[in-house]
């Protein structure tokens, strides 16, 4: 992930619990209201940003492209559960 990536990640999660403290929201349907509406928030930044820019602000890189695959890790993992 790019650093835009990281911090509209991170204005979704500080969106999400500063509406969650103000509601205290109760059970799951609730709970996942909060999460949707801090994840509104990011993606209305997100959109904003990318006018400004004329650009995706997404990129291709994944976690996933920087880490070991399974078949490349240095131990064997059924040794490493004992």
């Amino acid at each position: 992930m790019t650093n835009v990536e990281l911090m509209l990640n991170g204005l979704a999660e500080a969106a999400a619990t500063e509406l969650s403290k103000r509601e205290n929201p109760k059970g799951f349907a609730q709970n996942a209201n909060i999460a949707q509406r801090g994840g509104d928030v990011a993606h209305v930044a997100r959109e904003r940003l990318e006018q400004e820019l004329g650009d995706t602000v997404i990129s291709d890189k994944r976690a996933l492209n920087f880490t070991n695959q399974p078949e490349e890790l240095p131990f064997n993992e059924a040794e490493e559960v004992k």
